[in-house]
């Protein structure tokens, strides 16, 4: 896919989000542009609202991103 193509290039974009209370890092993406992971990523951090994580925090990088996504 154009997606991971792009992530091995380091051309995508991504969402790193923390949270607390369980403390957790979640990477979200790839996404080919900044515009359309902006647009789904209020999705996800309202997901991770109603499973319960405190403070939640997110920054928007580009680069290549490889597993693991979830880091306890």
């Amino acid at each position: 896919m154009i997606r991971n193509f792009g992530n091995k290039l380091g051309l995508a974009w991504w969402a790193k989000v923390d949270t607390k209370g369980p403390d957790a890092t979640y990477w979200y993406g790839p996404f080919l542009t900044k515009r359309s992971l902006k647009q789904d990523l209020d999705t996800f951090l309202d997901d991770l609202s109603e499973e319960g994580h405190n403070r939640v925090e997110h920054y928007i990088v580009r680069c290549n991103k490889e597993e693991p996504l979830t880091v306890y």
